[in-house]
């Protein structure tokens, strides 16, 4: 059985970092050839894991319910702990950023969602949904709405959100700032 919470920094912080890490190698491997999947790879350092996770608890001083996970009782895979699959495993998390940052898309910001292959299907994805839509209904918004970040390419996650009533809502376009 899958339980939906709030995401724990004393007890949970290895287990989210291993399924953002699973997040950054499934967007590099899947939607972008080679080169983003080196760039997302690369990226994946100790000093970057530092870094999120410490931004995710600034998130979380302002909501605990800006990070949601999904804990299954036994599991395992990218969010268990040390590979004891006795206990609870993360299989998945929500990361809605806070109120404050609102203005960034004039909305509600859902930065990332994951749910490990293995829990896909489930309905585990559908319960973080709900989650991060419940966030985001009481915070103060310039226009209510909830965005989010798709890649074209990424089909099995256009549909998901196309169930939960996503619309397009402009594009988002990229260059490096290296040129």
């Amino acid at each position: 059985m899958t339980d939906v919470r709030p995401y724990d920094s004393e007890t949970d912080v290895d287990a989210l970092y291993g399924l953002k890490i699973a997040f950054e190698r499934g967007l590099g491997a899947s939607t972008g050839g080679e080169g983003k999947a080196a760039a997302y790879e690369g990226k994946l350092t100790d000093e970057y894991r530092e870094r999120w996770l410490a931004w995710v608890d600034r998130c979380v001083d302002d909501d605990e319910r800006c990070v949601t996970v999904a804990v299954e009782e036994g599991g395992e895979g990218p969010g268990d702990r040390d590979g004891d699959t006795d206990g609870p495993t993360l299989v998945g998390y929500v990361f809605v950023l806070p109120e404050r940052l609102a203005m960034i898309w004039d909305a509600a910001v859902i930065n990332e969602i994951y749910v490990d292959p293995e829990h896909r299907g489930t309905g585990v994805a559908d319960e973080l949904m709900d989650a991060a839509v419940a966030l985001a209904g009481d915070q103060d918004l310039p226009i209510d709405r909830v965005v989010l970040d798709v890649d074209p390419a990424n089909e099995r996650a256009k549909a998901f959100y196309d169930r939960h009533a996503f619309e397009s809502w402009g594009e988002m376009v990229a260059r490096p700032l290296d040129g």
